[in-house]
């Protein structure tokens, strides 16, 4: 029965969705509202996209009364459709210019003339929360020397930061300006400028001030490079030498 609205929304393998099976019921409400809905910042659907936990449904119908869906949680398969219909109505929205020029007759002449080729993400097809791609995470993590975080996501992101600070083409290239030599900082030992009680505490304090530091350098460096910028368009003006006069 949701066949032709998740071939419409392209959603990968619309004819082997179940609604009954647990798992491809999750995994669509997550899909529809990464691609299609959208009404959650993406920070803030980690309790939506947590498929594997035993309180997803909680999350779940948060979910649902942030949309306003007027439909019992408990009957998936009719708010199913009713999400169906919303990520229908708001890809119409996102591409009205496209579908107005639609007509039946021009659907019906594709489909005579060859097989439909849809060009779709690659990385839409992956599950995220996988077993598999958590794995696959960890395992990346430790060849590159990541510590890993307990959320295989915040992992991912600490390898893509690594990956194009010091594995870019022009990180490999000039090794030397992003692969620092010499003495590693004794962070630990610094003085923190003041005491929590819990050397725990003070240990995180001087990790996130030197993180401050960091931050504070980097948008230092940005404003000198708008600086010299601007200078060398101010201190070299291009003049026309023929609007000139000698003498009165």
């Amino acid at each position: 029965m949701f066949r032709r609205k998740l071939t419409a929304l392209d959603y990968m393998n619309p004819d082997n969705f179940h609604v009954n099976d647990e798992k491809s019921f999750r995994d669509l409400v997550v899909w529809l509202e990464d691609q299609k809905i959208r009404h959650y910042k993406i920070e803030d659907r980690g309790a939506l996209k947590a498929v594997e936990e035993k309180d997803w449904a909680t999350g779940y119908r948060r979910y649902l009364g942030s949309l306003n869906c007027p439909i019992n949680p408990n009957e998936r398969a009719a708010v199913l459709d009713w999400l169906l219909g919303l990520a229908v109505r708001f890809e119409y929205g996102d591409n009205v210019d496209t579908y107005k020029s639609e007509t039946a007759e021009n659907v019906r002449n594709r489909q005579m003339s060859g097989p439909k080729m849809v060009n779709t993400n690659p990385l839409d097809a992956l599950d995220f929360q996988s077993p598999e791609f958590r794995d696959g995470v960890n395992r990346l993590a430790s060849q590159l020397g990541v510590t890993q975080h307990p959320d295989h996501l915040v992992t991912l992101k600490a390898i893509s930061k690594l990956i194009t600070s010091r594995l870019s083409a022009e990180a490999m290239q000039n090794p030397g300006e992003v692969i620092h030599q010499g003495k590693a900082f004794p962070i630990f030992e610094a003085d923190l400028g003041f005491e929590t009680g819990d050397p725990v505490l003070n240990n995180a304090g001087k990790a996130l001030r030197l993180m401050y530091i960091h931050d504070l350098r980097n948008l230092q460096t940005r404003i000198n490079e708008s600086i010299v910028a601007v200078q060398t368009i101010t201190a070299n003006p291009k003049t026309d030498t023929k609007l000139g006069k000698v003498g009165r």
